[in-house]
């Protein structure tokens, strides 16, 4: 096996590398959507990031990841601290999203919206510019958002869009300030130490969720499995993989990959729960994935002609 994998061309590595990554994360949506049925969000999250922590744990020992540390300045204390508490915020939104949500699909097409603040927090910020193939990504993307979150059957304007659809504006929103956060401050942390730091923020705030509102920390045996399963998909070998991937191929091929999830989440959402979206929601999550491919290409320019001059 290791002679095969060696054998392989480093772009086909890469390729193979994030689609795992993929169909991991998406499995993460499947899964924690499954064990939210279940249990109450603060015993979801003790046990899903407690070993998303652990397993992350045993990763940063072996690769030596804590070697770091000894060249932290109290600032970079803050940082990691102001990292952990907008994962606390982001992350509770975005599992929210998933239990309210009634196709997890949804949400896993509707986060693509991620870039595009990100670029709009880019240009107001930062000041960077942005060229006509961004312009026309941001639209196409925002368009899909409003197919994917459409309520066809609304009567009062309140009911325009389904249920979670500003959870999902929400959690992207917070996704683009930590990326322009992580741009203006030139951080030096490891994506061990970074992955250790979310993972310890997010379980310990819901242990003390749990304590204060006294529930239990038993679980049903179906939840925790579904919870095994997932946390270790998600926190740990998504990760993983996509670090890895990222030694084969670029940032931007894999990010464009990366934003089709959505439909291995709709697949796995039909036959895990029976669910499908409608036309609609189809179209805007193809609109999706052709609008973040049009802000990745287009930004991958400016980047080139940037080198250029």
């Amino acid at each position: 096996m290791k002679k095969f994998w060696e054998a392989l061309p480093d772009k086909t590595k890469g390729y193979l590398l994030t689609f795992i990554g993929i169909l991991a994360m998406s499995n993460v949506f499947i899964f924690s959507k499954a064990a939210l049925q279940e249990v109450k969000l603060p015993q979801f999250g003790f046990y899903w990031f407690l070993m998303g922590f652990l397993l992350n744990l045993i990763l940063a020992i072996r690769l030596n990841a804590f070697r770091i540390l000894k060249n932290f300045t109290t600032r970079d204390y803050f940082l990691l601290l102001l990292f952990g508490i907008l994962e606390i915020i982001s992350t509770t939104v975005f599992f929210m999203a998933i239990r309210t949500m009634p196709n997890p699909g949804i949400v896993a097409f509707m986060s693509n919206l991620g870039p595009v603040f990100v670029l709009i927090l880019g240009f107001i910020i930062l000041k960077e510019r942005f060229n006509w193939l961004e312009l026309v990504g941001i639209f196409i993307t925002l368009t899909a958002a409003f197919l994917l979150s459409y309520n066809p059957k609304w009567i009062h304007l309140n009911e325009m869009f389904i249920k979670g659809s500003g959870l999902v504006l929400i959690f992207t929103s917070l996704f683009a300030v930590m990326s322009i956060l992580m741009k203006i401050n030139v951080v030096h942390f490891s994506p061990s130490i970074l992955a250790l730091n979310r993972t310890f923020f997010l379980f310990v705030f819901a242990m003390i969720i749990i304590l204060y509102q006294g529930l239990s920390f038993k679980i049903p045996v179906s939840a925790a499995k579904n919870i095994a399963l997932g946390s270790f998909l998600g926190p740990f070998l998504t990760a993983l993989v996509g670090l890895y991937a990222l030694k084969y191929i670029e940032v931007s091929r894999k990010s464009i990959l990366s934003s089709t999830k959505g439909l291995f989440v709709l697949l796995g959402s039909y036959l895990y729960f029976g669910k499908f979206p409608t036309e609609l929601q189809i179209i805007g999550g193809i609109l999706s994935i052709i609008g973040v491919s049009l802000i990745i290409t287009g930004k991958t320019m400016l980047q080139k002609q940037g080198k250029t001059k």
